[in-house]
């Protein structure tokens, strides 16, 4: 085993597709064996400028050997970042692998308690931040003790030493929920999990070598990270990363870019550049749509895509955005195809190697057309809940099913989302409805804009249907309008008895409605109750 290593000690300070074979036997790390095939072809596009897989190989193993400082290996010693989308952000990533360690990557819009919280709970033993972000988090470092380095510290001179191999088998990274059902939990997945991961999602949108996709996802979710940029570098592609959001700026690339073909979002991304396009001039708005017609591909995710805004964008791209679902836990599960009808508010078939069941309270497969809970099972589901046994034994099944704690039903083959089964599935008088859908249907009244709808509990009731809404430009609304207009869309119990209007819903880094938050706006319930009758689904 000593000549090999000493071999990949030298070879690794060359570049160039001569030297990928003998690379990438030695590499046992999935994601990385991979680039030694691509060489000198770009993999990231960042404001620092452009950077081949070669680049990247030589900066991570550089970095590597500065997180080890001398250490062998890490042995699964998590390492916590803080840096703006770019090339030195993923370098950091790839180091945190190829050192032997586990990546944690924390978001940049979090305050200081809640990056305070992952750096408690991931039992992270050393920070690394950029010079934008090291004065938010050097603070917090030195408090606890932890061992802090920049970006330009990883990216110094090599110290001597060489690298670990590191198995497939052993922890790769340690993403946080979204917590928009409660605290957020650290899900820890191997090497092996994220190439099945990778394989998966690469294989059904048939990612290759010459796509260029417009990154401007967060980096600590697994949307950004798995969907757009470990696909990208996997397949050999181009990631060209943009340090944050701008409607403005992504409209430019997707007009003027040539080789974009991919492009993904979530629903609130998609609503603000038709706020854009809208808002644009008619020169403008002709080259928007030519540049979305240019591309190949268009994904939705994350969120419950409205029916309207994927109407309203399909007008303007001419795609019908690809809606797919996933967790932290197990990457991507369904998703509509790539090829052939896209089901608005579906969420299509399970993804290759992902198998998908539903069961009932009673443990069974409901037939067609009724409402289960998602199970899911494969290589790709994750190793568990870090430092918390109980919690990943109670979403696992016996025979290895993970339980999702979503609600879905499926019709023509096709799977529909329902929602969270805590947040979502509401028990209002004896019935069980979905949130998402009642927020499906409001968002069709002229004078709302957006909406959540959540359960609010009730002594008598369970819980009591409440709707925070956003409303449009100029418009009112009262609850016994809305009451009166809801009873000819839903039937009656679906209808909401709580109405609170706001400037704008609670979100997440990533747009999702925190919806603990939206419940804590109805408490104490500040609207009268509506006939009891009719809240009781007794049609009057």
């Amino acid at each position: 085993m000593a000549a090999p290593r000493r071999e990949r000690r030298t070879l690794v300070k060359c570049t160039g597709y001569r030297y990928s074979a003998t690379m990438a036997r030695l590499e046992t790390i999935p994601l990385v064996a991979t680039a030694f095939a691509y060489g000198q072809r770009t993999a990231v596009v960042s404001p620092e400028g452009p950077f081949s897989y070669s680049d990247l190989l030589e900066r991570s193993h550089r970095a590597a050997l500065h997180l080890l400082a001398g250490r062998e290996d890490l042995r699964g010693a998590r390492v916590a970042f803080l840096i703006t989308p770019s090339m030195a952000h993923v370098v950091t990533q790839w180091a945190c692998f190829r050192a032997g360690g586990v990546a944690v990557p924390l978001c940049v819009m979090h305050p200081a308690p809640e990056l305070a919280h992952v750096l408690d709970d991931s039992g992270a033993e050393i920070v690394v931040a950029d010079s934008a972000l090291f004065d938010k988090v050097a603070p917090l470092a030195a408090e606890r003790g932890l061992r802090l380095l920049s970006t330009d510290d990883l990216n110094a001179p090599a110290p001597a030493g060489q690298l670990p191999q590191v198995a497939a088998e052993r922890d790769a990274m340690l993403i946080y929920t979204s917590g928009t059902t409660g605290k957020p939990k650290g899900a820890m997945s191997t090497h092996a999990v994220l190439a099945a991961q990778i394989r998966s999602v690469a294989t059904a949108w048939q990612w290759r070598h010459d796509d260029h996709i417009l990154h401007v996802l967060p980096l600590h979710h697994l949307h950004g990270i798995l969907n757009v940029l470990c696909c990208a570098l996997w397949s050999g592609a181009r990631c060209e990363l943009l340090p944050a959001f701008d409607a403005e700026l992504v409209w430019d690339r997707i007009a003027d870019a040539d080789g974009l073909s991919l492009f993904m979002g979530v629903p609130t991304i998609y609503q603000k550049l038709i706020a854009a396009y809208d808002a644009a001039d008619p020169d403008r708005r002709t080259r928007i749509e030519a540049g979305c017609r240019r591309l190949r591909l268009m994904v939705s995710g994350s969120a419950a895509l409205p029916v309207p805004t994927l109407q309203r964008f399909r007008e303007i791209s001419g795609h019908t955005l690809l809606e797919r679902y996933g967790m932290t836990e197990i990457g991507m599960a369904l998703g509509n195809p790539l090829d052939g009808e896209r089901r608005p508010g579906h969420v299509g078939v399970p993804f290759p190697g992902v198998q998908v069941r539903l069961v009932d309270e009673r443990g069974q497969a409901p037939e067609d057309g009724q409402p289960g809970r998602i199970e899911v099972r494969g290589a790709n589901v994750f190793t568990g809940y870090y430092r918390r046994p109980e919690a990943t034994r109670e979403v696992f099944t016996q025979d290895g099913w993970f339980k999702t704690g979503d609600v879905a039903v499926r019709s023509q083959g096709s799977y529909r989302i329902l929602g969270r089964e805590s947040v979502d599935i509401l028990k209002t008088g004896g019935f069980k409805v979905s949130a998402l859908e009642i927020e499906a249907v409001l968002r069709a009244h002229p004078a709302i804009e957006d909406c959540a709808v959540v359960g609010v509990p009730d002594p008598e009731w369970g819980q009591r249907v409440a709707a925070a809404v956003v409303l449009s430009d100029g418009a009112s609304l009262s609850l016994d309008t809305l009451r009166s207009w809801g009873k000819t869309q839903l039937a009656v119990y679906k209808v909401p008895s709580l109405l609170r209007t706001v400037d704008a819903l609670p979100r997440n880094p990533l747009g999702k409605v925190t919806k603990p938050d939206v419940v804590a706006m109805f408490t104490p319930p500040s609207q009268p109750h509506g006939p009891a009758s009719e809240h009781a689904g007794v049609v009057s």
